[in-house]
């Protein structure tokens, strides 16, 4: 791995601040959507081409591609919508070493249904058993059934990478606890894009890098290089980033 320090960067697609609508980032590869601005590519390419391939494709004839794929560095599942030419494309372009599976679900928005880093995944409630199987298999996880604040799409309201995760802002400090300790990794309940709490689409994270939407403000920014450990930052300094934005606030 080159020595590019780590850090969390901004992007937009086409006016949008819902990149992880429309890409998606793990250890192992990125995919981001066809027909997206220069501007939105080179932010990955900078970031990541060095070290992962980024993949330019559609998901279903359709660029909102973060929502409707979940995977992993070791497999990549896609609804039974996705084209054959699009999976031959994908299979294609993916290192070998990641299995990509078309998944029978009636929750075809695979990416606001599951939530995953390369151990462990987070599911709908009603997910079909076969589909929880494919994701322990495919994807290599343990797999949990969970709801993020009362919510179902529990891909839609956090972040996970191996070293930690966003929640929605409104998740009980109960629930964080038992998240955590599933997950073996530390969380924080927040926000991105200036206070939306739909963290999944708003960010897209992995073990070295980070893309939020171009409104994230530079608290939520802290808060993220933190808890995902970007840039070696320590937990501790989200209270101090904090606390310096709040001073910031009451001065002017």
């Amino acid at each position: 791995f080159s020595g590019a320090s780590a850090m969390a960067t901004r992007a937009q697609f086409e006016n949008s601040n819902e990149v992880g609508v429309f890409s998606k980032l793990t250890n192992g590869y990125c995919l981001v959507a066809v027909g997206g601005s220069e501007n939105f590519y080179s932010v990955f390419e900078s970031e990541l081409a060095d070290r992962i391939p980024v993949i330019h494709t559609s998901i279903a004839g359709t660029r909102i591609i973060g929502r409707l794929c979940v995977g992993n560095s070791k497999g990549l599942l896609v609804p039974n919508t996705t084209t054959d030419q699009e999976l031959l494309h994908l299979r294609n372009s993916l290192p070998d070493q990641v299995v990509v599976q078309r998944v029978e679900e009636r929750l075809s928005a695979l990416g606001n249904c599951i939530a995953c880093n390369d151990y462990i995944g987070l599911v709908h409630t009603d997910l079909d058993r076969e589909t929880e199987e494919i994701v322990a298999d495919v994807l290599g996880v343990e797999v949990f059934r969970q709801t993020i604040a009362g919510n179902v799409l529990v891909g839609s309201y956090c972040a996970l990478s191996n070293k930690g995760g966003l929640v929605h802002p409104r998740t009980s400090v109960e629930d964080q606890d038992e998240l955590a300790s599933l997950l073996q990794v530390p969380l924080v309940a927040g926000t991105i894009n200036r206070g939306s709490d739909v963290i999944g689409a708003g960010i897209v994270v992995n073990d070295w890098s980070a893309v939020c939407g171009l409104d994230t403000t530079s608290t939520e920014l802290g808060v993220v290089e933190s808890i995902f450990k970007l840039r070696d930052a320590q937990p501790s300094a989200i209270v101090t980033e904090m606390r310096a934005s709040l001073l910031d606030s009451m001065q002017t």
